[in-house]
């Protein structure tokens, strides 16, 4: 009896930080579902208008999303910064900390907005048709408009976050999806007398859409309660270039970690292309259902990162290593299932895709191999978002760059292509199938050693801060 009360009272701990952590993060998850959406949208609209159209945003939408990603990581210092001063109860630092994460999210959107313009010229390089290529090109200059917005907007989601109210993300970004396909619908289609813009309509949304989340999380800060204590449009205040740098330094790895992710599954992408429709289709059915499977643990995480912040802003060094370790069991044990999951029905999940045999046999492939780097990509996410709450983002941002550019790419080069001049190539190209073996190595490796170094520095944390 004794050893069951006893274990029962242990676990009871574990319990209540997995309740909390799971009523942090659904909210994230359900908006970075309906987030993801917003691009399905986008393409699946407009692949009914032709085939140039489709080609024109498709090459639009995936210059604008590595973009918007390292924007999004850049911003994540916001949560790391406001979690730390939640924690301490220092309320008034709160207001003042968003008053200049405004400021940083207006320089980083406009150095977005001119990193997707100058993109935008590489179109004319690469071989395209004259006419997709200056589609393409407009729609990067209309879309880039939104980009302050959105830097903005990730400022506010950070700090909204991190002081436990995540309802706003999840009901705004719905909103936003919907407004992302009535809109789409008025000017794709030329729906009720609007222009008919074809696959430009999908960037006058986005642009126009992401203004509009950012006038709304604005607003719900103006209204709800559950901001006064932490009111950060109480009054005017300009720019603190020294407090700046300082979330700059923070968020600036996290920002090249997510371009180095997004940007080497980009180049196994085009890589793939050459072997033909069969492997490309196959290859970007398989990215586009993990890429769902994904925001599962990237909500835990970021809710992981939330919780240890709190916990070291209120110098519990002890609890920050508990909640750390939790929110990694929690992606760990989510890691598991999903892998179950997508081998079991890897099938099934190709057959919602396409009815086409051959792409069918080697989507269910390549979803095996998906299978295999769940527990990998799990664990390395949430690792790295623990070490982010603890205001670690440089050594994550270098194990991460080793994995993907020095591991997956190089391996799946190797193995995908085969390179007669190398002496480990395999006698035939491996295509996809290669380039996904290079991914379950890379993100194998990020895994260990982002876990190594969670388990370093928790431990460290808690020993500096040990009397005596």
């Amino acid at each position: 009896m004794t050893s069951t009360v006893t274990a029962t009272h242990t676990s009871s701990p574990v319990r209540n930080e997995i309740a909390t952590l799971w009523r942090l993060s659904w909210p994230m998850l359900v908006g970075q579902l309906a987030t993801v959406g917003m691009g399905v949208a986008d393409v699946a609209m407009t692949g009914h208008v032709s085939a140039e159209e489709l080609a024109a945003v498709s090459l639009g939408t995936s210059v604008w999303s590595i973009i918007l990603v390292t924007v999004m990581g850049v911003m994540m210092a916001v949560n790391s910064v406001v979690a730390h001063e939640m924690g301490a109860g220092r309320y008034d630092r709160i207001s003042h900390s968003v008053r200049e994460s405004l400021w940083m999210g207006a320089i980083v959107g406009l150095a977005g907005c001119l990193a997707a313009n100058a993109c935008a010229l590489l179109f004319d390089h690469i071989g395209l048709d004259q006419a997709v290529a200056d589609r393409a090109k407009l729609f990067l200059h209309i879309i880039s408009l939104g980009m302050p917005a959105f830097a903005c907007y990730r400022a506010l989601y950070g700090y909204t976050t991190s002081i436990n109210q995540t309802k706003p993300i999840m009901v705004i970004a719905i909103c936003g999806l919907l407004y992302n396909i009535v809109v789409n619908w008025l000017f794709i289609f030329g729906s009720f007398g609007f222009p008919r813009l074809g696959g430009l309509g999908c960037a006058v949304s986005t642009a126009t859409g992401v203004w509009l989340m950012l006038g709304a999380m604005v607003a719900w800060i103006k209204i709800s309660s559950a901001y006064r204590m932490t009111y950060p449009f109480t009054r005017w205040e300009g720019p603190n270039w020294s407090e700046i740098g300082s979330m700059l330094r923070l968020g600036l790895p996290i920002g090249v970690t997510h371009f180095a992710e997004v940007s080497a599954f980009g180049i196994v992408s085009l890589l793939v292309a050459r072997f033909g429709v069969v492997q490309v289709s196959a290859h970007q059915i398989a990215l586009n259902f993990i890429s769902l499977v994904f925001m599962v643990p990237l909500s835990f995480g970021i809710g992981t990162l939330t919780r240890v912040g709190q916990a070291m802003g209120e110098g519990n060094a002890v609890r920050a290593r508990f909640v750390a370790w939790v929110g990694t069991g929690m992606c760990i044990a989510f890691g598991l299932l999903s892998a179950l999951g997508i081998a079991v029905f890897r099938w099934q999940v190709a057959a919602m895709y396409t009815s086409d045999a051959a792409v069918q046999a080697t989507c269910a492939m390549l979803l095996l191999f998906a299978a295999l780097f769940q527990l990998s990509d799990s664990t390395q996410v949430a690792a790295a978002s623990a070490m982010r709450g603890y205001q670690v983002t440089r050594s994550p941002m270098v194990i991460q760059m080793i994995a993907f550019w020095g591991v997956a790419l190089p391996v799946g080069w190797i193995l995908g292509l085969a390179p007669g001049w190398f002496p480990w190539s395999p006698a035939q190209p491996m295509k996809a199938t290669g380039f996904w073996i290079g991914l379950v190595l890379g993100l194998t490796v990020a895994a260990i050693l982002l876990a190594w170094s969670l388990n370093r520095l928790s431990t460290q944390r808690v020993r500096d801060a040990a009397p005596g």
